[in-house]
């Protein structure tokens, strides 16, 4: 039933892969059993409310309804398997100290308020923005350059397509938004849909990211399980696609390859369309660069860690807001592209290693 739960709960969530990992962690930490803990981080990154509507818009409604059953259902396996896995272990929760650096300030309505507004229009959005461009623009040149019939040769061949897709998809980061455009342009190439929804699947719940934190915080059964339940899931999801609806799915994509009239939408689009806009620009853009760099007094200390595992705007937040925390800490940035957190304070690198963990993240040391 724990594992029932946090399927039910994970799915709706807007969380990316490497992004679930705070959270299962922390659900972990709570007391949460190891097949809850990876029910929730196979049913959370796959889908979210978000990406359920966006499959709708460019890959129809037999899509937007497949991919959120198919989560939960592998969601449910994942926490199922995690259990028959590791019952023979003692299923202690991770270690839940009191230390000073994982204190939380008290928070009133106004800052509460603040948080979800922050989160909505700027986390949820920092996380989506340049993942979604970048599936458009692979989209896009997978639709220009490459071959109309590429993948029809292959269709003879649907359990070994998936398999090879399976094996794409699984190590690289893709979230549950960037993924649709890729499939929306290998299914217009000649790719089946089960093929295309092993992508839309397998990709968003799995990176290497996860797989490391996985393997090191729940133990190598509670990996094997991890993955094993992805793959059965998006294959045996991919093969019912294939056999039985595959002329069902391709006739509700809206946008294969045919030249559509859009209508006018009026003002209430047009003004979503440009604040959508804005928001992602926003978002996209390092304004650092434009703001002059603060000097340092002799005071202060900065030093700079490395930190893996991170991908996201969300790993940067749980990251920086830990790290805020410790006494004696002035300033925490996150360079996604480093791979680092920027530390400005006098906090001891001991303390700062035990926040970075918190969050479920490996701590790699001063960056020399």
């Amino acid at each position: 039933m724990s594992a029932f739960w946090a399927s039910v709960f994970g799915v709706p969530l807007p969380i990316c892969s490497c992004g679930v990992i705070p959270t299962a962690i922390a659900l972990r930490r709570e007391g949460a059993s190891k097949g809850a803990s990876m029910a929730f981080m196979v049913s959370t990154p796959a889908t979210g409310v978000d990406s359920i509507l966006a499959t709708y818009s460019l890959l129809g409604l037999p899509f937007a309804i497949i991919r959120p059953i198919a989560a939960f259902a592998t969601s449910l396996l994942a926490g199922a398997v995690t259990n028959f896995a590791t019952k023979s272990e003692k299923d202690i929760p991770l270690e839940m100290k009191d230390d000073d650096c994982c204190k939380v300030k008290p928070h009133g309505v106004k800052n509460k308020l603040y948080e979800t507004f922050d989160y909505g229009f700027g986390e949820i959005l920092g996380s989506v923005a340049k993942w979604l461009v970048v599936g458009l623009v692979l989209g896009a040149l997978i639709s220009a350059f490459v071959p109309d019939d590429l993948f029809i040769r292959f269709r003879e061949y649907p359990l070994l397509c998936m398999i090879a897709v399976l094996i794409v998809a699984m190590p690289m980061y893709t979230c549950a938004m960037g993924s649709i455009p890729l499939a929306v342009a290998l299914i217009e190439k000649g790719l089946t849909p089960g093929a295309a929804f092993v992508l839309l699947m397998a990709g968003p719940a799995t990176s290497i990211a996860s797989m490391t934190v996985v393997g090191k915080n729940f133990g190598k059964r509670a990996l094997i399980a991890y993955l094993s339940s992805i793959a059965v899931g998006a294959i045996g999801f991919g093969l019912l696609i294939d056999y039985f609806w595959m002329n069902s799915f391709i006739s509700a994509i809206p946008m294969m390859g045919k030249t559509m009239d859009i209508p006018q939408k009026g003002i209430v689009y047009t003004l979503s369309a440009v604040v959508l806009a804005v928001l992602f620009i926003r978002e996209l853009i390092p304004w650092k660069i434009f703001k002059k760099s603060k000097s340092i007094t002799k005071d202060e200390i900065m030093k700079t860690y490395n930190v893996i595992g991170m991908s996201c705007e969300h790993c940067k937040r749980s990251v920086e807001n830990a790290v805020k925390e410790i006494p004696g800490v002035t300033k925490a940035e996150v360079s996604l592209h480093d791979k680092s957190v920027q530390v400005e304070g006098n906090a001891s690198e001991e303390l700062v290693r035990k926040a970075v963990e918190k969050t479920g993240f490996v701590f790699g040391g001063e960056k020399k």
